[in-house]
């Protein structure tokens, strides 16, 4: 692709990022779980947006798996484990700007079978 047509997609996808952030925010009972794909690798993180403190994280590049659905519902039960772990139960879900489809579904709904409610 031109690095115009990039450059539209991007600039698109933090104009959905920053509609949805300025109605949604994590507290420290309840935080913002993020997610972040790029082409190779996924990410999640579990922010408190008071104290604009990360809680947890789960880095799929350094636990060496890849960006696909069977490898983001690993992710997740990582994740779900570090938050249950912390004694959180129940999260508010940023999808970040990207559609509710593909990798973002799965790793909801791995999020969802592992007892994390949102």
């Amino acid at each position: 692709m031109r690095t115009s047509v990039l450059k539209h997609k991007n600039a698109l996808r933090v104009k959905r990022k920053l509609r949805v952030r300025r109605k949604i925010s994590g507290v420290e009972t309840k935080p913002r779980v993020t997610v972040f794909k790029s082409n190779k690798y996924f990410y999640a993180q579990a922010i408190d947006d008071i104290k604009g403190f990360t809680l947890t994280y789960s880095d799929g590049h350094k636990m060496g798996l890849k960006n696909n659905k069977e490898d983001v519902k690993q992710i997740a039960s990582d994740l779900a484990g570090k938050l249950k772990k912390s004694g959180i139960e129940a999260i508010v879900f940023d999808k970040n700007g990207y559609l509710y489809h593909g990798v973002v579904k799965s790793f909801a709904d791995a999020l969802r079978e592992n007892g994390i409610k949102f």
